[in-house]
């Protein structure tokens, strides 16, 4: 399977942004499929996943205000962030798995298969 995010660039603050996920191969044996985020110097944390089934998680800082989606027929993933601030400023990956993860195993990274090249999202103020 691979992956390839777009739609990154530049925002003033309060504006929004649309991520897709692209998968290609062996998209059926996808499960959960998410988006991660690194800023500079932070570990690379879990913004939000969504399983095949349609159970959704999102991190507490942008529930409210970012919105995963998937589309199985397209095999992409969506991520669209609205209400953007400074410090959503940060390169956006998303990330797949052949297995359904409960919420809280989510968030380890070393669950996830397959992961794509990562797409910048700047966020001014």
């Amino acid at each position: 399977v691979q992956l390839q995010a777009s739609g990154g660039g530049l925002v003033q603050a309060g504006g929004s942004l649309r991520l897709s996920c692209a998968a290609r191969g062996s998209t059926r044996s996808i499960d959960t499929i998410g988006w991660y985020r690194q800023a500079p110097g932070k570990q690379r944390e879990l913004v939000a996943s969504i399983s095949r089934g349609g159970s959704i998680h999102y991190e507490a800082s942008v529930k409210d205000r970012f919105t995963i989606s998937r589309d199985n027929a397209k095999n992409t993933l969506y991520l669209q962030m609205n209400s953007l601030k400074p410090e959503d400023t940060a390169v956006y990956y998303c990330a797949a798995t052949r297995r359904g993860l409960i919420a809280t195993s989510r968030y380890d990274r070393t669950n996830y298969d397959y992961w794509g090249q990562g797409a910048q999202v700047t966020v001014s103020s």
